[in-house]
């Protein structure tokens, strides 16, 4: 039996191929652009991720039978922001951890809101490159967009959300948003208050040991796909 590892990086997807043992068996690596569209802006589009994930698998699994891939895990960049429509569609460019467009919101988050209040409800302050204040720069900055949010998640959970179809993310990930409640490990209900978002919006959270899904039925020959 085989597993596969998608660390999806800020300039590139790093993937590896590893048997039961422990044995890593291939691995590779593919690049994909970044773009600065404002100074102190970082972008990438989720599309170029996806592509390159796919390149990936292909380049693991050539020398196997894919049939012995028996499962997948995923890792990646913190903080981003993707943000899809009502029909799965991606609506703008992911803003990355690295973007710095949001010290307002930020400065919002920690002098109005108070940094007491945000320990109290996540167990952390904000910083310029964290969701939550992402989302309120989308609110103020493009409303048009941020109305039509239907999930919010996270670059790695866009990955996992192509393949199976499960908006999900781990604990861990989620603590890194403004968005989480650690000490009860859910979404915190004040913070979505002040973000204006739902829950249905979120992600379902896992422990990172856990199982989120199976790839969907139009995906479930992906691996034979993509050795053609």
């Amino acid at each position: 039996m085989y597993y596969i590892g998608i660390d999806l990086g800020t300039s590139a997807v790093k993937l590896l191929l590893m048997n039961e043992e422990g044995q890593v068996k291939n691995v590779t690596s593919l690049e994909y652009p970044l773009y600065f569209p404002h100074s102190g802006w970082s972008e990438q589009n989720p599309a170029d991720w996806w592509e390159a994930v796919q390149k990936g698998i292909k380049v693991l699994i050539k020398d196997i039978d894919s049939k012995e891939v028996k499962g997948m895990s995923f890792g990646g960049q913190m903080h981003g922001l993707v943000v899809l429509d009502e029909n799965d569609e991606v609506i703008r460019p992911a803003i990355l951890w690295n973007d710095n467009r949001t010290a307002k919101q930020s400065d919002y988050l920690n002098e109005v809101i108070g940094k007491a209040k945000l320990s109290e409800c996540t167990a952390n302050i904000s910083f310029a490159g964290f969701t939550a204040p992402k989302i309120l720069w989308m609110k103020e900055e493009e409303p048009e967009n941020f109305a039509r949010i239907k999930k919010i998640m996270l670059p790695k959970d866009y990955i996992a959300y192509k393949l199976t179809g499960v908006h999900c993310t781990d604990v861990s990930d989620a603590s890194g948003m403004l968005l989480f409640d650690v000490k009860n490990k859910c979404w915190s209900k004040e913070m979505m208050e002040i973000c204006d978002v739902k829950e249905e919006q979120l992600a379902q959270i896992f422990e990172s040991y856990e199982k989120v899904g199976t790839v969907l039925p139009k995906w479930r020959l992906v691996l034979d796909y993509l050795k053609m």
